[in-house]
């Protein structure tokens, strides 16, 4: 088949062009613009575009498919072209399910946690040697790609994002992947650009969970209220609410404990320990053992940029996860405290989505670093241009931190000096962004 790619450096994008290369697919793309890692990755795999920027000419009668990505306008050149063309045309959300229409398909939704998920049931799967077919949102250890579609693979694990599926398609992405088995982690709103309200927003979760077949399988959190009364109205099927399990922790080690025996892990953070519970119900789907699940999850190193340790000695450690939302916040530093009792903690959280920079979403940040030692938020101006959002105070955003202590900076290079000018004896440093704080070297701030 030869497939080409509109904005194909996305994340999802770029890896779904690599596996379809791998799969023996011919596979063209263009782009405005493309950054690593997705640029080393195409390169890698000899599908970089020869051109920077969109090229109808790209756009040939012999394609079998064109795959629009959510960075491409409506308006877009190769886009018009394909339709006068009449090619056919997909989302990769619709392309994904295309693939995986005859297999059983897991989508893993929620406002926070769909990675650690996805990841956690890929690694038992796989040390389980169970064969499936994924599309995830982070590198994981063992995995060449993000994404993977075989002939042969009976099941399809999914990371489900709630974002729009391309400027033609307005639904939800975990809308078009049909699951059979559904999880929701979560539910607190996110995507105000998208999602004016509240209400709006656990819409879509409620249309996901009555999506699931009755032969199907909805599993929650069942210590989330919005996840309960989504579950409630989701009509007959199978449904599982999962909760804390017993835990302890020693050494700064967190230990599961399930049925009696004692299971250390790699991953730490009550929200871990909800993850792992939502992970085992959808392996028990898939046949896997309570026995075989916990001696796998206990070699789960965790996905990239999920409160990921950059160093750490006897003193003092540095840690970057990809919050960014208030509940994300909470869940991160929460973990890290109960961690970590001895050491303060400092942690820093980068504003970089649109709703996180949008003034009247703010409000929804109240409180959510008051767990933090010292706590610090950082914005870069240029953003807020990009996404034509007006300009933010200092006084609005520790206004609607409710923290009257938190500092705020709008220059990473003064940030980053002011960490370094700290003393770390007995501190931790916890780094948040969606972003990446301007592409400075976290590391370098110990140094």
């Amino acid at each position: 088949m030869k497939v080409h790619f509109i904005a194909i450096g996305g994340s999802a994008m770029h890896n779904l062009a690599i596996s379809l290369k791998l799969k023996g697919y011919e596979v063209t793309g263009s782009d405005d613009e493309i950054f690593d890692p997705a640029a080393s990755h195409l390169k890698k795999y000899g599908i970089f575009p020869d051109h920077e920027g969109w090229n109808p000419a790209c756009i040939r009668k012999e394609l079998d498919a064109v795959i629009v990505g959510m960075h491409a306008r409506a308006d877009n050149p190769e886009l018009l072209e394909a339709k006068r063309l009449g090619l056919r045309i997909y989302s990769y959300p619709e392309f994904l399910y295309e693939q995986a229409k005859d297999k059983i398909r897991v989508v893993v939704g929620g406002s926070h946690g769909k990675t650690t998920i996805t990841s956690m049931i890929l690694h038992v799967l796989h040390a389980c040697g169970k064969d499936c077919d994924y599309m995830i949102g982070a590198q994981l250890e063992g995995f060449e790609v993000m994404t993977r579609l075989s002939d042969n693979a009976p099941c399809m694990v999914i990371e489900g994002d709630e974002y729009l599926t391309s400027p033609l398609d307005r639904r939800p992405k975990f809308h078009v992947y049909q699951p059979h088995i559904g999880i929701i982690s979560g539910i607190a709103w996110d995507h105000a650009n998208v999602f004016p309200t509240f209400d709006n927003y656990v819409e879509q979760f409620r249309i996901f969970a009555k999506l699931i077949p009755q032969d199907g399988t909805l599993i929650y959190c069942g210590e989330d209220e919005n996840c309960c009364r989504v579950a409630a109205d989701a009509g007959e099927k199978r449904k599982f609410g999962y909760h804390l399990p017993e835990y302890r922790i020693e050494n700064k080690r967190y230990i599961l404990i399930h049925n009696g025996k004692e299971y250390p892990l790699l991953v730490f953070g009550q929200h871990n320990l909800l993850n792992i519970q939502a992970a085992r119900h959808a392996c028990l789907c898939l046949g896997v053992g309570d026995e075989e699940f916990h001696n796998a999850i206990c070699t789960f190193k965790g996905a990239s940029n999920r409160l990921e340790c950059l160093y750490e000695d006897d003193e003092k450690a540095l840690y970057k996860d990809f919050a960014h939302s208030p509940s994300k916040l909470k869940a991160t530093i929460a973990a890290l405290r109960e961690k970590d009792r001895e050491n303060q903690l400092v942690a820093c959280m980068e504003l970089h989505t649109f709703s996180s920079l949008t003034e009247s979403f703010l409000q929804q940040y109240a409180h959510c670093m008051d767990e933090a030692d010292e706590a610090i938020v950082y914005f870069n101006p240029h953003a807020l241009a990009l996404k034509r959002l007006p300009p933010l105070h200092e006084t609005t955003i520790i206004s609607a931190f409710r923290r009257p202590d938190l500092k705020v900076f709008s220059d990473s290079g003064l940030l980053f000096d002011y960490l370094k000018s700290l003393s770390w004896k007995h501190k931790n440093l916890l780094m948040m962004s969606s972003g990446n704080f301007d592409g400075k070297n976290l590391k370098k701030i110990f140094e």
